[in-house]
């Protein structure tokens, strides 16, 4: 039975496009787009409508003035209505166009037509209700690493696994750049339908994308074996809970990449990290987020 979705349109500073981005992400958007005209920037976001009160949508608003105001930047103007589940689906598309990430990955809307020529791995997404669509820079920050660790150590054979997989674009990612095999979980049922979605969108086969809905101990049920690599792109918070758990999965040349990281918290992740046998081997950063790429100690 179809339902209604709350709309959320935030114009605002464009230098205040990746706090925003979180505090969406925070408050539990699924869908997320936004379009940029010089220096403003429109942003919408959407959530379904049971999932928070008119009280909320407040408290948020307010909570954005107090970004803005901290920043130093005008405060953003924030409107928020109730459409239905069949407009919610193509109502922000119009927005989102191809997008180069690194130097190999073109990020394709799955409703344009694919160019004729292109050099590039060409990535098929659509988000669906699921949050991420490469347009945010801890999702660029992670396919950029994916690129650069399997780029210059092409591994065949690697088993991955992708925690916290929402849209699926860093398994797909993944698989395109030419791993065995990857295990994705996220607690979001909407999440894994997307990722299965995303998956067969790319010609992959189910036997090479296992997705399950679940946390860090369901992924330690479901991988066989101590897997080559780790990719996480979710909060923070969510991050430090799970960085203990990691060893099970792990051997001792698994290598991480973990990113949804402000930097002001990067430092309480590496201290996790630290304590729990992982070595930070490089921390990429862009805008306030920040990426770790992470080796066994």
């Amino acid at each position: 039975m179809a339902y209604n979705w709350w709309e959320i349109r935030v114009l605002c500073n464009q230098s205040l496009e990746e706090v925003i981005f979180w505090r969406l992400d925070s408050f539990g958007c699924r869908g997320t787009a936004s379009q940029v005209k010089g220096n403003d920037c429109l942003i919408l976001a959407y959530l379904p409508e049971e999932q928070t009160q008119l009280l909320d949508l407040s408290a948020l608003a307010l909570n954005l003035r107090q970004d803005a105001l901290c920043m130093n930047l005008p405060a953003p103007v924030m409107d928020w209505n109730l459409i239905e589940e069949e407009d919610w689906a193509s109502s922000w598309k119009q927005y989102w166009q191809p997008q180069e990430i690194g130097d190999r990955f073109l990020i394709h809307p799955a409703w344009l037509a694919l160019p004729e020529e292109s050099d590039k791995i060409i990535l098929r997404l659509d988000p669906g209700a699921a949050f991420g669509t490469g347009t945010h820079p801890t999702t660029e920050l992670c396919l950029e690493s994916l690129e650069m660790r399997l780029g210059l150590e092409p591994n065949p054979e690697a088993i991955i696994t992708d925690i916290g997989c929402g849209s699926g674009i860093l398994s797909i990612g993944a698989v395109l750049l030419g791993v065995r095999q990857i295990y994705a979980v996220d607690i979001d049922p909407l999440a894994i339908r997307s990722t299965i979605n995303n998956g067969k969108l790319n010609q992959i086969e189910a036997e090479k994308l296992i997705v399950e809905q679940g946390d860090i101990e369901d992924l330690i049920k479901l991988v066989p074996e101590p897997v080559d690599g780790i990719v996480c792109n979710i909060l923070a918070e969510v991050i430090i809970d799970i960085i203990p758990h990691l060893e099970a999965i792990a051997k001792p040349t698994t290598w991480g990449i973990m990113s949804g990281i402000l930097l002001e918290q990067a430092k309480s992740i590496a201290d996790t990290l630290e304590q729990n046998g992982w070595v930070v081997a490089t921390l990429w950063k862009r805008e306030e987020w920040c990426c770790f790429n992470i080796r066994r100690s």
